[in-house]
């Protein structure tokens, strides 16, 4: 009887226990029940350098993103997750770069890599109050895009992980710091060569080659994972998206070139016991069956109209429904009609619905439609924070 009782006592004080952030992120990518529903408004740029008080040039080049990160999480009191970016060591790249002066807010930063005799450059624009932006990609068209990805995943790559595992420790239990697994295969395509230049590239070169690179980057990948998991602590990996989306390059070209490297991303990962996060922005609603058939822990952001196409109850049932409770939905407040637009009371009325959909279900994450923007009034931050806590 004492024994019983025991065991029932301590059934009940598991389920009523605080739970850290970075366990509340954990448990919902796992679908386990914690004290509450996560909260994670994605506070990526604009916000963090509010609450530092310094410019977007600042934020990028001279402070840690983590740890931008965990100063804005610990000042809002939610959960969040962010990205540590591995770095990379190859004796046969010579990589010199130059800041200039454009304006008066911008800077242009240009990079010249060497690689075995080749020499390639690219631009990026640094602004005192915007994200920075690629100017000039790596190759400048199809004939140097095969040096490139010769260089970009050569076996001599050495990965350092010194950095990341600095910041996976010192963010504690913050927030989910995860390892940055790069983008799907259209998107690395897309980020060495451009994006419409892609999209022709894709149309015209023949898809035996296009597909001996994918099965190149699926195998770089692969060796990236399993160098991770021996030599850090991180707990999950994420996927971002730049133009691999329905929006831009519709369900179908996704299916075609980005599914299959998800899934054998997804594998891989789960094979060592690791968590997968996709990001995937734009419209969303004619794949997300195909995310519950991949295996991907968590999703988000599930953005409404009209960049998304999840729209108010309605739209957020079918997603749960189309999600099987086998991946854990992050998202949907709109940032830019909702939350820099609205009053509090549209923002209530929209993380009720989320809540409303997501009823008893351990697989949501009250999180925003992309990143939030700097123009966000506070009283709407706090707002969406609270009534999400509720």
């Amino acid at each position: 009887m004492n024994e019983v009782f025991l065991i029932f006592a301590f059934e009940i004080l598991e389920v009523i226990r605080v739970f850290t952030p970075k366990q509340r992120m954990i448990n919902a990518y796992r679908g386990v029940a914690s004290d509450r529903w996560a909260v994670a408004p994605e506070f990526w740029n604009y916000i963090p350098a509010r609450v530092l008080g310094i410019s977007m040039l600042e934020l990028e080049k001279e402070v840690p993103f983590w740890k931008a990160l965990k100063i804005t999480f610990e000042k809002y009191g939610t959960e969040g997750w962010g990205a540590a970016f591995p770095e990379t060591e190859n004796s046969d790249i010579k990589k010199r770069s130059k800041l200039e002066k454009v304006n008066e807010t911008q800077y242009r930063d240009t990079s010249f890599i060497n690689f075995r005799g080749k020499e390639f450059r690219s631009t990026k624009i640094y602004d005192l109050n915007e994200p920075s932006w690629v100017e000039q990609h790596i190759a400048q068209d199809e004939n140097e895009l095969g040096d490139c990805i010769d260089m970009l995943l050569s076996e001599d790559n050495i990965f350092d992980f010194r950095t990341a595992n600095a910041g996976h420790e010192s963010v504690g239990e913050s927030f989910l710091l995860e390892m940055w697994l790069g983008t799907p295969f259209f998107d690395f395509i897309a980020e060495t060569i451009g994006f419409e230049k892609a999209v022709i590239y894709f149309f015209t070169e023949d898809p035996e080659k296009i597909e001996s690179y994918r099965n190149r980057y699926i195998a770089y990948q692969m060796k990236f994972i399993q160098k991770v998991c021996e030599n850090t602590s991180f707990e999950s990996f994420a996927i971002g998206c730049s133009y691999s989306c329905n929006s831009l390059i519709g369900p179908n070209m996704w299916r075609q070139w980005d599914k299959p490297y998800i899934k054998a991303m997804a594998d891989e990962i789960h094979r060592h016991g690791k968590l997968l996060h996709i990001h995937f922005h734009g419209k969303s609603m004619d794949t997300v069956s195909d995310f519950a058939e991949i295996g991907i822990d968590c999703v988000c952001p599930f953005e409404r109209g009209p960049g998304g196409d999840v729209d108010g109850l309605e739209g957020l049932v079918k997603i749960r429904e189309l999600l099987q409770d086998k991946v854990t939905m992050n998202g949907n407040v709109h940032t830019v009609e909702t939350l820099i637009r609205g009053t509090t009371v549209d923002v209530q009325r929209e993380v009720r619905e989320i809540k409303t959909a997501f009823k008893g279900s351990t697989r949501l994450i009250i999180g925003t439609g992309d990143q939030v923007g700097r123009e966000t009034p506070e009283e709407n931050i706090l707002v969406m924070i609270d009534e999400a806590k509720k």
